[in-house]
Formats: C-alpha cells, sequence, structure tokens
C-alpha cells in the first residue's frame, strides 16, 4: 500500500492481467519459480505425489449438452431426413409423369447424411425446380429440409465436435464437463460442470499442475506428466498416485520412462486386509501357466477359451483372454462360486497382472510404506489449503485457456507462500 501509494487495481485490471497477459505465459511464470525451488533444495525431482481434484466450473450448472441426447436426436433426424428424401424421389417421378421432366439423381444412399451433403442435395433439388412448372408439393419437402432439417443437422454436429469425445459440456461454459463432485449443492448426487485438475508436489511445494476435461484420473496421467516433462526436461525418479491411476496403460507408460512404480491399483487395499476373503474369488484361483489354464478352489480347470481385444477411450489397446470351467452345474460349491447360469468364467489380462505384481512389491517394501504414508500428507494437505484455506472452490474464468491460468496463479502464490522468510 505505501509503495502504491495507496491506490489500488480495479477489478478490469485484475482481469485483465488474468484473462490476457498470462495467457500463453502461465507454465513459463511457474516454471521461473520452480527453478528458484530447485536451485535453492526445496525440490528434488525424486519423489512426485500425484493426485487429482475436480473444481466447479463458472458455468450454468442446469444448462447442458449430453452426448447421449445429441446422437439420439440426430439418429431421429436421418431417419426423417432419409424417409423425406424418400418421398420427394416419389413426388418427382410422379410429377415426371405428368410434366415430362427428366428424373432426379438418386437422393438416398448408404451411410449418414452430414450437413454438407444434406446442403448439396438442396441446392441440386433447388436448380431443378427451378427449371420446370408445378413442383408444388416438391417444393414444400425441399423448404422443409432447407429451413428445419439442415439447421438442425448443423446444430448436432457442432455438438459433437464440441463434445470431443466427452459425455457432456456446459452451455455457458463449452470447455467444461459434467463430473460428480464431493461438494453436491442438490444433496443428490447431481452433476456439476467443472473441470478435472491433475497436481503433483514435492515436499508440499507443488511441481506440476494440469487440467483436463475427462472425470476419471486414470486417463491423465500419461498427458500430464508429458506436460511436465516438455516444462522441465525431465521426469521425476518415482510416481506415488492412488488407486484411481493403477490402469495397464499408466502402469507401461512408467515402465517405458524407467520412473519408479508406486501406483495403487483398484485392490490393492483390500488385499492387504487381514479379513478373511472370499474363497472363491478370481485371486484365489491357481494359474499353471505351461498349460494355460486355472484351477478353482474345488480342483476344477478352467481353460482357455479366446482372447478379446479393448480399446480405451485414449485409444490404448490391450488384450483380455477368457477362460471356462467345465461341469460346474454338478459342483457342489457351485452357488457360493458364481450366480451365472452357464459355468464359472475368467476374464483375465496376463499382461497387467504381472505390472500389478511389481507395484505390489514395491509399494510392499520399505521404501513403499514409507511413501505411501507421506502421500496422504503432501498432495491432499496442498489441496486442503487450497480449496479449504483459501476457499477457492469454483473457478472465476471460464474456457480451457483460461482456467489453467487461474489454477497456475494458485499455485505459484502456494509455492512463494512457502518459502521461509
Amino acid at each position: 500500500m505505501w509503495l502504491s501509494g495507496n491506490s489500488h487495481p480495479d477489478f478490469r485490471t485484475i482481469n485483465r492481467f488474468r484473462g490476457v497477459v498470462m495467457k500463453g505465459v502461465i507454465q513459463e511464470v511457474f516454471g521461473a519459480v520452480l527453478e528458484l525451488l530447485i536451485e535453492a533444495g526445496y525440490v528434488k525431482l525424486e519423489h512426485y505425489f500425484l493426485d487429482g481434484t475436480k473444481i466447479e466450473a463458472n458455468a450454468n450448472r442446469y444448462q447442458w449438452v449430453w452426448a447421449k441426447s445429441t446422437r439420439k436426436h440426430r439418429g431421429k433426424l436421418q431417419e426423417k431426413v432419409k424417409a423425406l428424401l424418400d418421398e420427394i424421389e416419389q413426388v418427382n417421378e410422379e410429377e415426371n409423369e405428368a410434366y415430362g421432366d427428366e428424373d432426379l439423381e438418386e437422393m438416398g444412399g448408404s451411410g449418414p447424411i452430414d450437413a454438407e451433403r444434406l446442403e448439396r442435395k438442396i441446392q441440386e433439388l433447388n436448380e431443378r425446380l427451378s427449371k420446370g412448372p408445378g413442383k408444388g408439393k416438391l417444393a414444400r419437402a425441399v423448404r422443409k429440409l432447407e429451413r428445419e432439417y439442415l439447421p438442425r443437422q448443423r446444430k448436432y454436429e457442432e455438438q459433437e465436435k464440441k463434445l470431443a469425445g466427452r459425455n457432456s459440456y456446459a452451455k455457458t461454459d463449452e470447455g467444461a464437463t459434467f463430473m460428480r463432485m464431493k461438494e453436491d449443492h442438490m444433496k443428490n448426487g447431481q452433476l456439476k460442470p467443472g473441470y478435472n485438475v491433475q497436481m503433483g508436489t514435492e515436499n508440499r511445494f507443488v511441481v506440476g499442475f494440469s487440467v483436463h476435461q475427462r472425470p476419471g484420473d486414470s486417463t491423465c496421467l500419461v498427458p500430464h506428466l508429458e506436460e511436465l516433462r516438455a516444462r522441465l526436461g525431465s521426469l521425476p525418479e518415482n510416481v506415488i498416485a492412488d488407486a484411481g491411476y493403477g490402469s495397464e496403460e499408466n502402469y507401461a507408460y512408467l515402465e517405458r520412462k524407467g520412473i519408479g512404480n508406486y501406483v495403487k491399483y483398484s485392490t490393492f487395499d483390500r488385499e492387504q486386509k487381514k479379513s478373511r476373503a472370499d474363497p472363491f474369488t478370481a485371486s484365489k484361483f491357481a494359474y499353471h501357466p505351461q498349460r494355460d489354464e486355472f484351477r478353482c478352489p474345488a480342483g476344477r480347470r478352467l481353460v482357455y477359451r479366446r482372447t478379446y481385444a479393448e480399446t480405451t477411450e485414449t485409444g490404448y489397446r490391450k488384450q483380455v483372454r477368457h477362460y471356462e470351467a467345465t461341469g460346474c452345474l454338478r459342483c457342489r460349491w457351485r452357488s457360493d462360486c458364481t450366480q451365472a447360469a452357464a459355468n464359472r468364467s475368467l476374464r483375465v489380462n496376463h499382461r497387467l497382472e504381472a505390472m500389478r505384481s511389481r507395484a505390489r512389491d514395491n509399494l510392499c517394501s520399505e521404501q513403499g510404506q514409507l511413501l505411501r504414508s507421506r502421500r496422504m500428507v503432501e498432495v491432499e494437505s496442498v489441496f486442503g489449503r487450497l480449496k479449504h484455506n483459501w476457499e477457492f472452490r469454483r473457478f472465476r474464468l471460464r474456457g480451457l485457456e483460461k482456467v489453467p491460468i487461474e489454477w497456475g496463479l494458485l499455485c505459484i502464490a502456494h509455492n512463494l507462500s512457502k518459502i521461509p522468510a
């Protein structure tokens, strides 16, 4: 206040700084502050504690576009367009018999009709109508195509372009996706528009952050670390994360990059409990690699049947093998083993199981236990400070370009405030 002569910036100056001045340079500024922390020895890029949180977007909670509804309405529109095109062809044939005009080109055809194709058909029909008399019924059908169906077709195509594989987006902030959040304003599990913020810390300093549109953490690990590598030129020695990141794609990436894997998988915590487990869970089925088959606790063989190739939403392909038992109908333990009408079966991803085994060894080691205990006080405490102590629970800016600026400024402020005076 003394340096500024008791003058202060108004909201326009602050907004211009956040939305214009810092646009495109927020990662550079954050990286410069991080270099100071590395030089001072606060950050060593040794242990990277990763976690994510969902922050509500600055968008109307009740104005949305759902991918499922868009697909449904577009499919119904396709049926109406094809039906009307068939009707136009029939009317044209009838009127050609009366007036002796030439035939139109085939209007139907296979496959979906997009806006560009429909526009060409309308132009062709209008040119044909301008040449001959007595086309009243045909002209009305063409007007319906041009004034009603074509704008709707363009709208649905534009919505699908904005969705870009997401399940939804907010109309007032098209970068935001509707997600389930802990802060439930309606207390009924209602979704809210928001962003998935990924953040990595070391010694409770923010080392990296990224903002994503997909609600699941599993699909964010690889792009987050790639963004970190692009900024720092290297990757941390070890990554520590919870079970939300334990996918085959993430494990494969960590192994490929030579990063220490301390990432849990979905059943890790349950495996560590001392309580008596169900004897007929899949983990209790013994595998014999020489014969490529499993043995159930009752001694029956589960033999290999087929292999499924599955592709994740990020495009990663994985192989899942299917095994099936024989004679389960005569087994005395059938009711305890399965509720299916057929024999007991297993779907196994051997590569993922091997990766989980290596991750389990790391997590159960002396260092792994120490890092697991540190994870909750590392990144969780930073999220608690930003969201609870500083009361940052909703973005002020809109759009995928501006939202990272706001979170980046918050992370810079956190890092600077933690440096001892």
